[in-house]
């Protein structure tokens, strides 16, 4: 890539502790932060780490596990750890600022979307209410571990495949749920989602709990912010919508596939081990999600 063809990439992205263990945090917060770049297409190079802590609380050998977990996964990335910043906090918080590039030809943008794109969702929903519920020992075992297996899986494969499909478009899915962050790109193409609901990937067990009500605060958030611009069937579940209102941690790419790109996305995606599921398609519209 020559660098007057390509575009530079910045991000930021901080988060709290969602698991105990300061190296799978570290790893966990690296994932979620580049993922703002590959939803752009781009490749990270190298990142500056934010840490917010109080050192009476928390001495050098978990900021030590924190930051090995974080410059492993960066490692994986292709990625460097240049250096950082740290400040006395009363709440735990680590994360990390981003610069990649992307090439302009290939860039990702939530603008994108056309009518006739069909939606493609590359990690299952579930992350937020599974932590959140193991906080308060309702979740132990398989489930924590498959949440946190997506949440440290990187977004490079899935990237790629977008970019190789032609794609124009596309999202992480993170704090703002499948319909806040799906919202932006239907608002910001000016379309409008369909959505299939029994598409959409859920980890198990997501389901019960949401029905249970065992849901983080943001998601109810979430679904009162989007909701006004959000076509549910009669008699939807709560449950269901809260779901879809999840903020996820490190979550997968919503990403909008010419139709005559998709086969394209799907060899990529099953050359590279890429999770995904066909969720709905985009239509003419004014910026809403209709949910089937």
């Amino acid at each position: 890539m020559r660098f007057r063809d390509c575009l530079l990439v910045e991000t930021i992205d901080l988060i709290t502790p969602i698991v105990d263990d300061p190296y799978t945090f570290g790893a966990i917060a690296a994932a979620n932060s580049v993922s703002d770049v590959y939803a752009m297409g781009g490749t990270p190079l190298s990142a500056l780490a934010v840490l917010g802590f109080s050192s009476c609380d928390f001495g050098p050998p978990v900021i030590k596990e924190l930051l090995k977990g974080c410059v492993d996964k960066l490692t994986e990335a292709g990625a460097c750890l240049v250096g950082g910043h740290s400040i006395e906090d009363k709440e735990f918080k680590f994360g990390l600022s981003v610069t990649g590039v992307v090439a302009k030809e290939h860039i990702l943008r939530v603008a994108g979307a056309s009518p006739g794109d069909i939606l493609v969702l590359t990690k299952p929903l579930g992350t937020g209410i599974i932590t959140s519920a193991a906080k308060k020992g309702k979740v132990t075992g398989n489930p924590l571990k498959t949440a946190i297996s997506s949440m440290t899986r990187l977004n490079s494969a899935a990237s790629r495949a977008a970019v190789l499909s032609g794609s124009r478009s596309a999202t992480d899915v993170t704090g703002f749920g499948l319909l806040g962050h799906g919202l932006n790109i239907a608002r910001s193409s000016k379309v409008d989602l369909i959505v299939h609901y029994d598409k959409v990937p859920v980890m198990d067990g997501v389901g019960k709990l949401a029905e249970a009500g065992a849901v983080p605060k943001g998601a109810q958030r979430n679904l009162d912010f989007c909701r006004k611009d959000v076509i549910f069937p009669e008699g939807f579940p709560l449950g269901a919508q809260l779901v879809m209102s999840d903020p996820q941690t490190s979550g997968g790419l919503l990403i909008a596939v010419p139709a005559a790109g998709i086969k394209k996305f799907e060899r990529a995606a099953k050359k590279e081990n890429v999770p995904y599921r066909i969720i709905g398609e985009v239509i003419k519209g004014k910026g809403k999600i209709i949910v089937e």
